[in-house]
């Protein structure tokens, strides 16, 4: 990867739509380089998704919330599960399986504190395998990106 590749990235991070003859005409590259740089961008894994950002407000989804997870016992099979469960639990945006004092760190948007409590009751409170989990609600979107460069 060179410079211009980072380039590339930079631009189409902060807009996957970009054509190929508008990059070019930013970097100074012809259409068809830029086409070939893309294509084993995204075939080694270096572009991993195109996605649209969608405005969790405008969708009625607006309550953030931040969950710090303690399981009761860490080993793999428990932590496949819960990991199993946090990916296919739709109002999760992000889930990291972090060190510290916490197991994992969720992202939850949801419409209300009444779906939270719903999902609370499904994932932790019917689970044997959660010891504790502590609940911040995120009141100002400060900041939220997924940019690397």
């Amino acid at each position: 990867m060179d410079d211009k590749d980072l380039q590339i990235l930079r631009l189409v991070q902060d807009n996957a739509r970009l054509t190929a003859d508008a990059i070019s005409q930013e970097l100074g590259l012809s259409p068809p380089a830029v086409q070939k740089r893309l294509k084993k961008l995204r075939e080694t894994g270096v572009i991993e998704k195109e996605i649209a950002v969608l405005s969790p407000a405008k969708l009625g989804r607006e309550m953030t919330i931040i969950v710090e997870v303690i399981l009761e016992r860490e080993n793999r099979a428990n932590l496949d599960s819960f990991k199993r469960r946090m990916r296919s639990a739709p109002c999760v945006q992000q889930c990291y399986y972090t060190t510290g004092e916490a197991d994992f760190i969720l992202i939850l948007v949801v419409s209300d504190i009444k779906e939270y409590e719903v999902f609370t009751q499904a994932y932790f409170f019917d689970e044997s395998n959660i010891s504790r989990f502590k609940t911040s609600i995120v009141m100002d979107r400060v900041k939220t990106s997924l940019d690397v460069l």
